[in-house]
């Protein structure tokens, strides 16, 4: 009897195993999808499935939705693969992310990204992208203070210059271009000096 249980603990089947069976198909499915946007095919549970060399009953069990499975993709995409550049002046970084960022998020990519991110019911995935950007930007604000700087809270960038930009690209008229997003990072900077 010990010597089963010796046995049982030392089989696969009892160890976890990072990067396994469902690591290797959530990549495939979100390859599958990357790959059929870029050949501008329609997105359907059953073509990314086939793409992917799955059944589409996984990727409803493991996504419930087609709206959930590319939210989860935009989210995996709007990660940011690195750290804000540093030039050594954090007004200019901050200002030169900020712009690029509008940028991004203003292009047709990227507000596809966020439709995708907000068609989902899952809220989780929201926090994340507003997680991400918050990260960006307290690295920013870190170097100004490691500098003996006092920039401005990273929530105080959230409210007065992320929130203007992202409800432009979702409800206005214009996109934000580098001018309002320069206007509005001065404000914020000029209003910290005060």
């Amino acid at each position: 009897m010990e010597q089963k249980q010796r046995v049982a603990e030392k089989s696969p089947q009892a160890m976890p195993r990072p990067g396994g069976r469902a690591a290797r198909i959530q990549a495939a499915v979100f390859k599958a999808v990357d790959e059929l946007k870029q050949a501008g095919e329609e997105l359907t549970v059953p073509a990314i499935a086939t793409r992917a060399g799955v059944t589409p009953s996984t990727i409803y069990r493991r996504w419930g939705t087609l709206a959930e499975l590319l939210s989860d993709v935009a989210v995996r995409q709007l990660r940011p693969d690195a750290a804000p550049p540093d030039s050594g002046d954090w007004r200019a970084d901050l200002k030169g992310w900020l712009e690029q960022y509008a940028e991004e998020m203003a292009s047709e990519p990227g507000r596809a990204m966020i439709r995708d991110v907000l068609a989902a019911d899952r809220v989780d995935n929201a926090c994340a992208c507003s997680a991400y950007t918050g990260q960006q930007l307290d690295v920013i604000r870190q170097r100004a203070l490691d500098r003996g700087d006092s920039p401005p809270d990273t929530a105080v960038l959230m409210d007065r210059v992320v929130a203007p930009v992202i409800y432009r690209i979702l409800f206005g008229r214009e996109t934000p271009g580098g001018e309002y997003v320069a206007g509005l990072v001065a404000e914020v900077l000029r209003d910290g000096e005060g």
